[in-house]
C-alpha cells in the first residue's frame, strides 16, 4: 500500500508539471453532482454557451431556438421529487395536473412558467396552433364542472388550474403580451406611462398616423391605415425574434415598446371602422 506522504508527493509533482491537472480532476468530481443535461440546458446555460455546430440530431435531441433564462421560475428543481397529496405516490411529470396512480387533481406548482404549462417551446415565434390545441385539451380535462362530485380540495385545485391555464393561454397567444412576458422572465419589463427608449422621430410618426386616422372619411382610408400598421407589426415581429435569439434583451425591449404603440393603433383602426357601420 502506498503511503500518504508518497501520494501527496505524486499529487504535488503532477500539479507542478501540469498546472491544470488539479483543476481538471476537481471538475470531474463536480460533474458527478450536477443536474441532468435537460435541466442544465433549460436553466443554467448562458446565452452564448450553446455550440451552434453541435450535431444535435446525432444524439437524438430536437434543435430548438437558443433562448435561455436565469429566472427563478425556471431554475433546476430535479432534486425535489413531488408526491401526490392523496396517495403519496411520486409524480412522474412536471407540471403535474393529475396523479397517474390515483387520478386525483394536483395543486398548481408555484413558479411554473406559462411555456411549461402550455407545453410550448420557449420562443417568441411559438406555434399558436399547438398552443390552442393544448389550451382546449387542458380546459376539457381541468374544467371545474368535471369535479362537482369530487372532494372540496380537488374542486379548488381544478378551479386554480383552469384560471392559470386561461391566463397562460391569453398571455402567450398574442406576440406583444408573449414578448413582454418573456422580458418579465428575464427580469425586464416595459413600464406603463414611459416611452421605454422610443425616439422622438418614432413618436412623431405615431402622431401623424393618429391624425390621419382621426381625419379618415371613408372605410377604405381607415382600412389602408390598418393594413399599413399590420405590415409594420409583421416587420417588428421578425426583428424582435432576431433580437431575442441573439440575447439582445434591451433591443427587444425597445422593439416591443414600438409594437405596443402599433398594437394600440390597430385597435383604434377597428374602432374607426365600426363607426362606418
Amino acid at each position: 500500500m502506498l503511503s500518504l506522504n508518497y501520494f501527496r508527493m505524486v499529487c504535488s509533482s503532477r500539479a507542478l508539471l501540469h498546472p491544470n491537472w488539479l483543476m481538471t480532476n476537481r471538475q470531474s468530481v463536480y460533474k458527478t453532482v450536477t443536474c441532468s443535461a435537460h435541466c442544465m440546458s433549460t436553466s443554467f446555460l448562458k446565452k452564448d454557451t450553446w455550440d451552434n455546430n453541435m450535431d444535435i440530431k446525432a444524439v437524438g435531441i430536437e434543435r430548438k431556438p437558443k433562448y435561455y433564462t436565469n429566472s427563478p421560475r425556471n431554475y433546476c428543481t430535479g432534486q425535489t421529487k413531488l408526491k401526490c397529496w392523496s396517495c403519496e405516490q411520486p409524480l412522474d411529470k412536471r407540471p403535474a395536473f393529475f396523479c397517474k396512480s390515483c387520478k386525483v387533481v394536483q395543486p398548481p406548482e408555484e413558479g411554473t412558467s406559462y411555456f411549461k404549462i402550455m407545453d410550448c417551446d420557449y420562443t417568441f415565434t411559438l406555434d399558436t396552433h399547438k398552443l390552442q390545441k393544448r389550451y382546449l385539451q387542458l380546459q376539457r380535462s381541468l374544467h371545474p364542472d368535471n369535479f362537482s362530485q369530487r372532494s372540496v380540495k380537488e374542486q379548488e385545485y381544478s378551479e386554480s388550474h383552469s384560471a392559470l391555464v386561461n391566463k397562460a393561454y391569453q398571455t402567450l397567444l398574442k406576440p406583444l403580451s408573449r414578448g413582454l412576458y418573456m422580458l418579465e422572465l428575464e427580469g425586464m419589463g416595459i413600464e406603463d406611462g414611459t416611452d421605454s427608449g422610443v425616439d422622438s422621430e418614432f413618436l412623431m410618426e405615431l402622431m401623424e398616423i393618429n391624425e390621419a386616422l382621426d381625419e379618415a372619411q371613408t372605410p377604405e382610408e381607415a382600412n389602408n391605415i390598418g393594413q399599413d400598421t399590420k405590415g409594420k407589426l409583421a416587420v417588428l415581429t421578425e426583428e424582435i425574434d432576431a433580437a431575442l435569439l441573439k440575447g439582445e434583451l434591451q433591443a427587444a425591449k425597445v422593439l416591443l415598446a414600438q409594437m405596443k404603440y402599433y398594437a394600440n393603433i390597430e385597435e383604434k383602426v377597428k374602432e374607426k371602422l365600426s363607426e362606418f357601420m
